[in-house]
């Protein structure tokens, strides 16, 4: 609708510039047949009709005001200017004197105008012509230069309606990942209060003490990701940290709940990475990234866990040699919602990337990604 709302208005625009300027050659060649009939009066006699008639033949020259003329005899030289804004002012003691400046400029105006179709031919005596060259005037020039503004001006606005419809609606979308976290949360802690409860009671009922610290491990990870999900919406307390820990941590935590098909490798950093961060956020990113390794490689494969420092980011790089992502999906696995899985809600990259880069000020991107052959994610971090 907006374009043929801009197409009409374009045409309409379009019509009023050609009505315009047909009624300027009309005003011009009336302008012409003054210029020759004031030449045939002044070689007849004078008398009050032929001094009426070339008062009123001047009075038709002296009404353009508005529209450039140059008027010039059949070899091109220049017999009449008018309208023009030329580089120096005349001399009013000297009307018929032209400086070599306005020269100049009047000479290249007449080339620009020669080749133009604002021409008019004035027949004077047999086998003598006069010609009339015209430019549009300021009006027309502007009119049509007009529609274009309005346009401009129409696609600012609609650009800024966009963003405001898209910034609206973004809103709108993280005021509904916010609740859904913070109910989600919510809910979990009423259970995980009464597990924890429960493994305290498990060994007095004879369960292997072995078998209660695993099931108090997982407990307490039940807890800390119930945390996780009410930190979401708020800013986290931001901490002096190392990077390299958390993310040895969280690929270690993995390690013992992923398939033994699947071999994990390590490669911490040979340096701290010092960087303010919020530790429990950073783990579930690091985890849900590997998590979303295991899944594309089906069953088998290799994950690679690299951290190190890089001019003056800390990173950490989740390699897995999965199946890949395709090159027109990739500008999409950030968003919400998106997901290739048959289970999930896609939020997980997109809670990931609200982590690190609206809280940790860092970036997370897909660095290499090949389908049949793997993916590559980093994580960059400002050093402190």
């Amino acid at each position: 609708m907006s374009v043929a709302v801009v197409a009409v208005f374009l045409l309409y625009s379009d019509s009023l510039v050609k009505d315009l300027s047909r009624q300027e050659r009309a005003r011009m060649q009336v302008w012409a047949d003054a210029t020759r009939e004031i030449v045939n009066l002044s070689g007849e006699e004078s008398g009050e009709d032929a001094n009426r008639v070339m008062n009123f033949l001047l009075s038709i020259i002296e009404e353009n005001s508005n529209i450039p003329v140059l008027l010039t005899d059949s070899a091109g030289s220049i017999l009449m200017h008018r309208n023009f804004r030329l580089p120096e002012p005349l001399d009013s003691t000297m009307p018929f004197y032209i400086s070599e400046a306005n020269q100049k400029f009047l000479d290249s105006k007449y080339e620009e105008l020669h080749s133009g179709p604002n021409r008019i031919v004035i027949d004077m005596d047999p086998g003598e012509r006069q010609y009339l060259y015209y430019e549009d005037s300021s009006l027309l020039k502007a009119l049509s230069y007009y529609p274009y503004v309005q346009v401009l001006v129409l696609l600012a606005f609609v650009l800024i309606v966009y963003y405001a419809v898209s910034s609206t609606k973004r809103a709108e979308q993280n005021k509904v990942w916010v609740g859904l976290s913070k109910e989600t949360a919510h809910q979990l802690g009423t259970p995980i209060s009464s597990l924890m409860a429960w493994m305290e009671l498990l060994p007095e009922l004879g369960v292997d003490r072995a078998t209660v610290d695993e099931m108090d491990k997982d407990v307490r990870r039940l807890s800390t990701i119930a945390s996780r999900f009410s930190k979401i919406g708020s800013r986290p307390a931001m901490e002096p940290g190392d990077l390299n820990k958390v993310a040895v941590g969280a690929a270690e935590y993995m390690a013992t709940r992923i398939s033994k098909q699947i071999r994990l490798e390590i490669i911490p950093s040979q340096e701290s990475l010092p960087v303010l961060v919020s530790a429990p956020l950073a783990e579930w990113v690091m985890e849900n990234l590997i998590k979303n390794a295991v899944d594309a490689m089906e069953g088998s494969g290799s994950i690679t866990v690299k951290a190190y420092a890089e001019k003056n980011m800390a990173v950490v790089d989740v390699a897995d040699t999965g199946k890949g992502i395709s090159r027109k999906n990739i500008k999409h696995i950030f968003s919400p919602g998106y997901t290739t899985k048959k289970r999930g809600w896609g939020l997980g990259l997109t809670l990931a990337k609200r982590i690190i880069e609206e809280y940790h000020g860092g970036e997370i991107f897909v660095k290499h990604s090949e389908p049949g052959v793997g993916t590559t994610f980093t994580i960059q971090l400002p050093l402190k």
